[in-house]
């Protein structure tokens, strides 16, 4: 079971990884309708602002390795377990 534990988050961790590396920033909008308007002499509404986030340089290997030693560790749990 810590084998399966350790293993999808290191993959999970390396495929983040994988996506940073292919992105340059991450831009999270408002789904849904917009919301109303606030007075009846606003003539647009008011939408929520976007938040973008851009992941620093080192964030993308590090998420890499740090995913594929957790991996790794996954694949020597049941030999120091005694199995």
């Amino acid at each position: 079971m810590w084998r399966a534990f350790f293993l999808a988050c290191g993959l999970t961790v390396v495929l983040l990884g994988v996506q940073t590396l292919g992105v340059e920033r991450f831009v999270m909008k408002m789904r849904g309708d917009p919301p109303a308007k606030v007075s009846p002499w606003d003539n647009e509404p008011k939408v929520a602002p976007a938040v973008e986030f851009s992941p620093p340089q080192w964030a993308p290997w590090s998420l890499l390795v740090s995913g594929a030693v957790t991996c790794l560790y996954s694949f020597t749990i049941p030999k120091r377990m005694g199995k």
